[in-house]
C-alpha cells in the first residue's frame, strides 16, 4: 500500500500523514505537530539499547513514537523546525541515502534510521557534520529537513563536485565524500571560503542545501545589538542585548 501523504507551505513546510490500519509511521519523541483524535501513539525504544545511543549521537531523541490507527483513518502531521525544504524519499529494500545529522523528520515504519560513521579523519574533522551522519535504509517512505532550497545532482562515475563544507545534505552512499585543502596562498588568504572544501565524487546523486543554519546564524550575529563591558560576568566578555533587539525594556 502506498504511503498517503502531503507537504504544504513554502518556506515552514509541514507534511501530513493519511493513516490506515495497517500503515505505521514513526519520528523521534516530540515530532509531532498534530493528529486526529483516533491516532494511537506508541513510545518505544525502536530497537533496544544499542539503537537508542545510535539516535541519540546522530542528533535524534533516545525513544521514537509510533502512529497508527486500528480503524478508520486519521491524519498526524510533522512540522519543520527551520526554515527550508522537506524532502520526501521513496526508498526501495536495502536502498540508502546518507543524510546530514537531525534532518530525519518521519517515516514508514519499515524504514531504519540509524548513525552513519565517517571513516575518514579529515571528513570528520573539517566537513561541516562532525564524523556522526544519518542513514536511511528501505523499503517504505521517509522525511528529511534541510535548511534553505534545495538543489540535486547527479554525479557520474569519477565527476568530481567541490562543495563549500555545511552546503551537503544528502548523498547516495555510491558517492565518495572527502574533504580536500584550498590550494593557493591568496585563495587561503583572501577566497573568503575557509580551508577546506568537501569534494563528492561520483557515481550517484547528492543533495545540496542553499542554506546551511550555521551560516544563517553567524550572518544574523552580526546585525544584533551588543553591551561591551568588563562588569557583571565571569570573563568580561561581549553581551548580546535581546531586550533592545525586540523592543523590549531593560
Amino acid at each position: 500500500m502506498a504511503l498517503k501523504y502531503k507537504i504544504d507551505g513554502t518556506v515552514l513546510q509541514v507534511v501530513t500523514v493519511q493513516l490506515e490500519p495497517g500503515v505505521k509511521v514513526y519520528s523521534e519523541s516530540g515530532g509531532m505537530s498534530w493528529m486526529s483524535g483516533n491516532v494511537e501513539m506508541d513510545t518505544n525504544t525502536g530497537g533496544g539499547l544499542g539503537k537508542m545511543f545510535r539516535r541519540a549521537v546522530s542528533g535524534e531523541s533516545l525513544f521514537i513514537t509510533d502512529y497508527y490507527v486500528n480503524s478508520g483513518s486519521g491524519i498526524v502531521a510533522f512540522a519543520s523546525e527551520f526554515p527550508g525544504k522537506v524532502i520526501d524519499l521513496h526508498l526501495a529494500a536495502g536502498e540508502q541515502v546518507i543524510v546530514q545529522k537531525d534532518a530525519f523528520m518521519c517515516a514508514e515504519k519499515g524504514v531504519d534510521m540509524d548513525m552513519h560513521l565517517r571513516k575518514r579523519l579529515g571528513a570528520g574533522f573539517f566537513g561541516g557534520e562532525g564524523f556522526i551522519l544519518q542513514k536511511l535504509t528501505g523499503p517504505g517512505d521517509a522525511f528529511v529537513e534541510f535548511d534553505g532550497e534545495i538543489v540535486t545532482y547527479d554525479l557520474q562515475p569519477g565527476q568530481v563536485l567541490k562543495v563549500d563544507t555545511g552546503h551537503v545534505a544528502m548523498f547516495q552512499p555510491s558517492v565518495d565524500f572527502d574533504i580536500t585543502m584550498l590550494r593557493g596562498f591568496r585563495n587561503i588568504l583572501l577566497g573568503g571560503e575557509g580551508l577546506f572544501l568537501a569534494t563528492l565524487r561520483g557515481p550517484g546523486r547528492v543533495w545540496l542545501q542553499t542554506m546551511p543554519m550555521m551560516k544563517l546564524a553567524q550572518k544574523v550575529l552580526q546585525y544584533l545589538p551588543a553591551t561591551h563591558g568588563g562588569g557583571g560576568g565571569p570573563s568580561g566578555g561581549t553581551n548580546i542585548n535581546l531586550g533592545s533587539l525586540l523592543g523590549g525594556n531593560q
